[in-house]
């Protein structure tokens, strides 16, 4: 465990004052072979919303769009029993009179809506506020998915990738107006997904309208979020109980486009680790990631914030740490 302590010095170094190019990571948990064998936290900084101090293994925090993956299982669960069928088109009412009707579950689960909707962080002056500020944060928080839904189409339906929270709320939507919204969704997730899963720390963030933010809201501890990731490193099972259906596990890693700058590939709401179609990732702003690596029999959790322009190196990093393992014969 030498290699990663090293890797764990360098992300962690300079608490919150860390050097120009890196950013602070708040909590490292490397799960193998079903059992956490290495974990480091960190020190969270001071914001506008509260002083910050030491993280621990009980730390909750947040997941950022780590929370898209577990919208994936949550759909996955409705389809494995017939109550949800992806090649089916999303039924979205406003969408019934314009080229929005085609839009499928699968379109949504691919990022492939061809809806206008603009994924960007930071506010520039003079152009319009991106989508997904509004909607998280300005006019659209109180009924998230009713803000996506209104985004007009801007490519063929299908035909072109655009990563979008807004997508991933229209998806959560859809599964209250399956299970039931507010209180029903809550204990949903909770009963089919925390619970099952041991991660007693978890939960998840609502809007007024009572649509569960699937794009962005769920706080666990660090070793709760390696859980989850071993949830699909088991293909869908949990000491020995079928949680999803292995093929829908499968199916996330159906690579179909890349990011050019970071190279991770995507399937259904699941990234794939540099592109590789073995190793699947969830991944969050700020540095957020659940690493699910088969063939180490290998989850690697890092919760912090980096900022864009140091995720490279980030990536780097936890390339390193998933190196150190030993890929498994067979």
């Amino acid at each position: 465990m030498n290699a990663v302590e090293r890797v764990a010095d360098e992300l962690f170094a300079g608490g919150v004052a860390p050097a120009e190019g890196r950013g602070i990571s708040l909590a490292m948990v490397v799960m193998h072979e079903g059992r956490v064998v290495f974990e480091r936290y960190g020190v969270q900084p001071d914001t506008a919303f509260g002083p910050g101090g030491p993280v621990t293994a009980g730390t909750t925090l947040i997941s950022w769009s780590m929370a898209k993956s577990m919208t994936h299982a949550l759909i996955g669960m409705l389809v494995d029993e017939g109550r949800i069928d992806p090649s089916a088109t999303a039924g979205i009412p406003e969408w019934a009179d314009d080229e929005r009707r085609s839009i499928t579950i699968d379109d949504l689960l691919r990022m492939r809506d061809g809806l206008d909707f603009v994924e960007e962080y930071v506010d520039a002056p003079g152009s319009r506020t991106p989508d997904v500020i509004s909607m998280l944060f300005g006019d659209g928080a109180a009924d998230v998915a009713a803000y996506a839904r209104s985004r007009p189409a801007k490519h063929p339906t299908g035909e072109f990738w655009n990563y979008s929270s807004g997508t991933t709320n229209i998806l959560t939507r859809v599964i209250g107006d399956v299970v039931g919204h507010g209180d029903a969704m809550n204990d949903f997730i909770r009963t089919r997904l925390f619970e099952p899963l041991g991660m007693g720390s978890a939960t998840a963030r609502f809007d007024e309208a009572g649509t569960f933010i699937g794009s962005s809201y769920v706080y666990a501890t660090a070793r709760d979020f390696a859980k989850f990731g071993l949830l699909y490193l088991r293909g869908g099972r949990c000491d020995g109980r079928r949680i999803v259906s292995e093929s829908w596990v499968r199916g996330a890693a159906d690579m179909h486009a890349a990011d050019p700058e970071t190279q991770h590939g995507y399937g259904r709401h699941w990234w794939l680790w540099k592109s590789d179609p073995q190793v699947l990732a969830a991944l969050g702003y700020e540095g957020q990631r659940i690493i699910v690596d088969p063939r180490r029999d290998l989850v690697v959790v890092h919760l912090g914030k980096w900022v864009a322009e140091t995720q490279p190196t980030l990536d780097a990093c936890l390339t390193r740490v998933l190196e150190n393992f030993p890929v498994v014969a067979g």
